[in-house]
Formats: structure tokens, C-alpha cells, sequence
């Protein structure tokens, strides 16, 4: 028997004003002539917008959700040269703190999925440093909520530059110019355009690092690749991380746009992917990439509950 967690995405279609990446340009920071000021401003925005994550860990508490991603977006202006100097995490710590103790009493799942400008096999140092500055900053707020930031940063694997064996192998390359702390941060997915699930579990195994799969990126990248051929390696890079299996799921908007994300999830494919995984793996932590967040997982209960086979422990978990 398989235990099946279900996750959402970093905001909430449900509390209102609970935006966790509320930002400020960098114009409107140079608009504030006292640079003290300007940086207390900052402050204040990234207060916010954790006390906004906190809210929504409070909704996820009440409507039985264990696994939530928090979003990257947090600090503004964290990587920009001017504020180079700034101990951003010195203020957060209070706000950060009560967030930990949170997670830690309701023994909820939490992660980051840094965007799409983390790129780990640039052969660029620029690109590569500003890579790592930006991990940096997730392991920091991690540490800061007093949680082990192992395998919670989900990467893809980066660009193909014309060439995806010779940049799959200048992951491996800059891969020892990572530090270990960072390394052992990562999780690495398969993407919806260049590596498919293969090239990413290439790396995984190689440095023994878990790989996540996105079924909808499987659908539109495979390389005639079925990945039910794939899953008994897809479980085995996981055995040697201290979380369960993660995956992403969302369905396509359209046959005219089958990369963007719906709406909503198909509960039918997913119902198909649960059913062929079950027993397979005593768990499986989905995460839920739709438009519409949190209500896209209810909808998606309210659709599974009506399967006989399915029985729901609470409303964000259930076994066949």
C-alpha cells in the first residue's frame, strides 16, 4: 500500500492578501535617497511576505495539506550588486523562527523550486555564481526556520547550448565547484524541452541525487520513453534521502499549448499514474503545479473521493 500526500504551490486562490512575493524594483529602491531607509524597506517587505507564508501554513493546517512549496521570491532584490551587504536574514529571524516551529509541530513538507535563472551547468562563472548566491539564500532561510535544508531545492537541469550530452556533462563539471552544503540541498527534475526523465536520472545517479519527476513534463518530452520503464530508477535515487519520493503534477492548458499548466489537474491521468505506481513505494509526495493553487487540490479531492478504490486518511492524503 502506497501513502499518496498532495501539495500545492506557493500562494493560496482562498486567503486574501497573503501574497509571499510582494517585491520592490530596483528604481523604486534607488527612488529613496537614504540607502538605510531604502534597505528597511526591503526589510519590511520581506517581513511580509513571510508573515503571508506563515498565514498560509495556518490555512494548510486547517484543511489537512502536509506538503507546501514555498516561493523564491521572498527577499526582494536579495542578488542585486547594491545590496550586496545586507544581512537580510538578521531581522527575518523572529518571523523565521515561529515558521520552523510551525512545520516542526504539524510535520508538514516544506521546499523551494528556485526560478529559471538558477542554471548550474553555465560554463559562464558569472551565471554559475549568481547560481549559487541565489542557493545561498534558500539554504539560509531554511536554516533559519531550523530545517534540515536537505534535497528541499528542486533545479532543473539547466540549457542545452546546442549540445545536451556536452551540457549534461558541464553539470557534472561544475558540480565540483559546488559546495557540499548546496549539493546536498538539490533535487533535480526532468523539464518539458531538453532533458527528459533519462538525462536527468543519468545525473542523479551519477551524484547520488534524488531525481523528481513531472509527469506532465514526461508527456511533452519523453523521447518515446515510457516512464513506467523508468519508475524502479526514478524510486531508487530516493533511497538514500530521509524524504519521500517527490513528484510534480499538472495537466496541459490545451492540445494548442500542451507545455502550459491548466487550470486545474486531470484526475483521470492522475488517477491512472497512482493506480500503476501503488504498492510500489511505501510513499509518494505529489506536488500539485496548477494555476489555480489550492483550489486546484480540492478539486482534485473532491474528484478522487469519488472512486470507490480510494480511501482518503484526510483531506490532502489517501490510499487505494
Amino acid at each position: 500500500m502506497t501513502l499518496f500526500k498532495l501539495g500545492y504551490v506557493a500562494m493560496s486562490m482562498e486567503l486574501q492578501n497573503a501574497s509571499p512575493s510582494q517585491t520592490m524594483t530596483f528604481k523604486q529602491f534607488s527612488a529613496i535617497p537614504d540607502k538605510e531607509a531604502a534597505i528597511r524597506r526591503l526589510e519590511r517587505i520581506a517581513y511580509s511576505n513571510l508573515e503571508n507564508c506563515l498565514r498560509l501554513l495556518k490555512h494548510n493546517v486547517a484543511n489537512d495539506i502536509h506538503f507546501f512549496r514555498f516561493s523564491s521570491k521572498i527577499i526582494p532584490l536579495v542578488n542585486h550588486p547594491e545590496v550586496e551587504a545586507w544581512n537580510y536574514i538578521k531581522p527575518l529571524k523572529p518571523i523565521l523562527k515561529e515558521i520552523g516551529e510551525w512545520v516542526k509541530k504539524y510535520s508538514m513538507r516544506v521546499d523551494f523550486h528556485p526560478d529559471h535563472f538558477v542554471i548550474l551547468n553555465s560554463s559562464q562563472s558569472d551565471i554559475l555564481k549568481n547560481s549559487l548566491k541565489t542557493l545561498v539564500m534558500h539554504e539560509k532561510l531554511l536554516k533559519g526556520m531550523g530545517i534540515d535544508p536537505e534535497h528541499r531545492c528542486v533545479l532543473h537541469v539547466g540549457g542545452a547550448y546546442e549540445d545536451k550530452e556536452l551540457a549534461m556533462e558541464q553539470f557534472i563539471t561544475n558540480w565540483g565547484f559546488i559546495p557540499p552544503s548546496l549539493q546536498k540541498m538539490i533535487i533535480l527534475e526532468n523539464d518539458d524541452t531538453t532533458f527528459t526523465v533519462n538525462d536527468a536520472l543519468y545525473l542523479c545517479e551519477k551524484l547520488q541525487v534524488p531525481c523528481v519527476f513531472d509527469l506532465h513534463h514526461h508527456m511533452v518530452n519523453n523521447d518515446n520513453t515510457d516512464w513506467e520503464d523508468c519508475w524502479e530508477r526514478i524510486c531508487g535515487s530516493w533511497s538514500h534521502s530521509t524524504l519521500p519520493l517527490k513528484m510534480h503534477i499538472s495537466s496541459p492548458r490545451s492540445e494548442a499549448d500542451p507545455r502550459a499548466h491548466a487550470d486545474y489537474i486531470d484526475p483521470e491521468v492522475f488517477y491512472d499514474f497512482a493506480k500503476k505506481v501503488d504498492k510500489s513505494i511505501p510513499e509518494v509526495h505529489c506536488m500539485i503545479e496548477a494555476k489555480k493553487k489550492d483550489e486546484a487540490l480540492f478539486q482534485l479531492v473532491g474528484e478522487l473521493k469519488k472512486k470507490s478504490d480510494i480511501q482518503f486518511i484526510d483531506e490532502s492524503t489517501f490510499t487505494f
